[in-house]
């Protein structure tokens, strides 16, 4: 299946200072935002209060929500525990108030919804423990980053490493500019999406590097900026196309998963997007920038190889 029925010629090497314009605004925009407001960091990592309740029947989430808003608890997080008769329930840290007594407050408003509700157990979950997940988070990432340069590096060109890296670091910055725009809760889920999204950039990027050494290997003529223009358009077609195809799926689960993966589906979704563009118009364009020709992608011939091929 393809996303367009004929061949695409698009220029997009002519036009590169724009889409650098473009990424470099956001960028900035995004830091900015990340700087000034800050992002909303959820119970995973500011700590908080986790209660476990038992209801006689399956509860429904989204009441059970509604309750704990009215009884002052908005910013509550509710889930299905083990069964669908099973909820937990993050509450963000309250100074000045007993954990037990705000067990006793939640247990009392769920039981005006079901009477026979039950608290099974009230835990605290230190501030520390948020610290540890977001060092080990931030030390994943740059991991992730240095195993990305390193791959690109020695399958294809260390310009073309460059490109991919400074695509990585492009979207998780737009992702983490959106969340502290709107400060939408930043959870594990949502961390565990944004890796995700380098990887699904990585992927895109990799099979535009791909295309773009077969034509530079192929071609006797034309420019650097014409080749890599004709591999993203030989590619354009198969990107956009998984493009949508992981929208479709990520706003399904928008829209069915509820509150519990909100930020994870969000930050997907967004993430999806600016990895399509980044893969396309800013990887090749800083590739190019860097001078990249066909002999930078020509395989090495070593000399004792060179002696076997003479006659």
């Amino acid at each position: 299946m393809e996303f367009f029925k004929k061949r695409t010629s698009f220029r997009f090497m002519p036009l590169r200072s724009r889409w650098y314009a473009i990424s470099g605004a956001l960028i900035i925009v995004s830091l900015l935002l990340v700087g000034i407001r800050g992002l909303n960091f959820g119970i995973d990592f500011t700590g908080g209060v986790v209660m476990e309740l038992g209801f006689p029947k399956p509860a429904d989430l989204e009441q059970v929500r509604s309750v704990l808003a009215k009884q002052g608890y908005g910013d509550a997080t509710v889930q299905s525990f083990g069964t669908s008769r099973d909820v937990l329930v993050r509450l963000l840290p309250e100074k000045g108030k007993d954990v037990n007594a705000v067990g006793q407050d939640v247990l009392a408003a769920l039981q005006t919804y079901e009477p026979a509700a039950q608290l099974r157990r009230t835990e605290v979950v230190g501030a520390q423990v948020g610290r540890e997940l977001a060092e080990q988070g931030a030390l994943a990432g740059l991991f992730s980053f240095l195993m990305i340069m390193a791959y690109v590096a020695i399958r294809f060109q260390w310009k073309l490493g460059v490109g991919s890296i400074v695509a990585g670091l492009h979207d998780p910055i737009l992702v983490l500019g959106f969340f502290a725009a709107t400060q939408m809760t930043f959870d594990l889920p949502t961390l565990a999406a944004i890796l995700a999204v380098v990887g699904y950039s990585l992927n895109d990027t990799v099979v535009v590097f791909d295309r773009i050494r077969e034509r530079f290997l192929m071609m006797r003529k034309g420019t650097s900026a014409e080749i890599i223009d004709l591999a993203i358009n030989d590619t354009l077609s198969r990107t956009l196309m998984t493009s949508v195809t992981t929208l479709i799926a990520v706003f399904s689960l928008l829209l069915i998963a509820g509150d519990v993966l909100r930020g994870f589906s969000v930050a997907l979704a967004i993430g999806v997007f600016v990895g399509t563009y980044s893969s396309i118009f800013v990887a090749s364009s800083i590739a190019l920038d860097l001078k990249l020709t066909a002999r930078d992608l020509m395989p090495v011939q070593h000399e004792k190889d060179a002696v076997d091929e003479m006659p």
